[in-house]
């Protein structure tokens, strides 16, 4: 049998950390995952899904992720239910993440606030993207055959 889930999107809310009584972490989010497609008006829609990672990268996720950040998530769903407030069968799905990857730099955000109080910005090691990183090669790139990860 085969469960694996893989998601991209962005958090619709901050990550909501909690304890259980033996003090093992818990998080909870939701991503909002587009999908490829449009709807009949040409907009594009997404999926809400209950994400909930536990232990170490729980509360990673809630010192480095926030709402909109984008992130990856790695995982399996699991199914469950209770019984709600009116007595009725509430059944639930959630993504239990085995990974959770952050997409976007954590001081994006905090970078741009220094340089607007006048403190000097710092340089990431990321590409511009009007950059072109070849701009200097003067010939084909070389490739081997082992560097292809397929």
């Amino acid at each position: 049998m085969i469960n694996r889930v893989v998601l991209v999107g962005r958090l619709t809310k901050d990550v909501d950390l909690k304890y259980t009584p033996s003090g093992v972490a818990m998080a909870r989010f939701t991503l909002a995952v587009n999908r490829t497609f449009t709807n009949q008006q040409g907009e594009k829609e997404a999926d809400f899904i209950n994400c909930l990672v536990w232990r170490k990268q729980a509360e990673n996720a809630a010192n480095y992720l926030s709402k909109g950040s984008l992130c990856g998530v790695e995982g399996r769903i699991q199914t469950g239910n209770y019984e709600g407030q009116d007595g009725k069968r509430v059944y639930t799905t959630d993504v239990v993440a085995d990974s959770v990857q952050y997409l976007e730099p954590r001081n994006g955000q905090a970078t741009q606030n220094n340089a607007s109080a006048g403190q000097p910005q710092t340089q990431s090691n990321y590409t511009r993207v009007d950059e072109d990183p070849f701009a200097n090669n003067n010939g084909p790139v070389e490739v081997q055959d082992d560097d292809l990860p397929f």
